[in-house]
């Protein structure tokens, strides 16, 4: 009788790492939903329990999320489904780190001081400036 191997197979909850946010600025719930792999009504229960998700309400009253807000879906999304933390604890993670000030150290603005960032600040005023001073010739 020949031995046949028997695996099992489980079902592929999508890592955090595959999630690519188009460059937009609002979603829709059913797009964060899809891009998340993740039920409407998680997100909707996960507003309740977490406050660092704040989507804002069109005039029809749908929900319309940010690349912030995706943001941190992925990152409660991790702390969840892959390493385990509950929902109390996921919670306390998240203070915890954005009180370190780890929250948003990938924009501009929230990182740290830094001689790369005062120039990047510099040349965004300088551009700014450019841009006042095209206008003012205008009128």
């Amino acid at each position: 009788m020949p031995h046949t191997k028997t695996t099992k197979t489980k079902k592929r909850v999508g890592r955090s790492q595959d999630v690519v946010i188009p460059d937009k600025l609002y979603f829709r719930i059913g797009e964060v939903s899809r891009l998340c792999r993740l039920p409407a009504y998680v997100l909707r229960f996960w507003e309740t329990e977490f406050p660092q998700l704040r989507p804002t309400k069109s005039s029809t009253g749908q929900r319309m999320y940010r690349r912030r807000d995706i943001e941190n879906l992925v990152k409660i999304k991790q702390l969840l489904y892959e390493e385990g933390f509950t929902i109390p604890g996921a919670r306390q993670h998240l203070r915890a780190e954005g009180k370190n000030g780890r929250e948003g150290a990938g924009t501009l603005f929230a990182a740290a001081p830094s001689p790369a960032r005062n120039q990047k600040l510099r040349e965004v005023r300088a551009g700014l400036r450019e841009i006042l001073t095209i206008l003012g010739t205008r009128h």
